[in-house]
């Protein structure tokens, strides 16, 4: 991960139905698709808002316990 200086400053799941917009800490914005992550998309809307980042480069949930990189969300954007 030493080639990655961007960091996650936050994740939402409520602006655009069906995305994860990530707001990354250079400025930029990810949007995906949630259906690229079909266990995110198995959340309850309540249980998508408990969302932890992790050394600013990954994230995961409180009902999970997989573990997503930055690297997942800037691939698939």
């Amino acid at each position: 991960m030493s080639n990655v200086n961007v960091g996650i400053k936050s994740l939402d799941f409520s602006s655009k139905r069906g995305k994860i917009i990530a707001q990354l800490s250079d400025g930029r914005v990810v949007i995906v698709p949630v259906s690229f992550f079909p266990d995110i998309k198995n959340l309850s809307v309540k249980e998508r808002e408990q969302w932890m980042v992790l050394d600013d480069q990954y994230f995961t949930f409180e009902h999970l316990t997989r573990i997503y990189s930055i690297l997942d969300l800037m691939k698939l954007s």
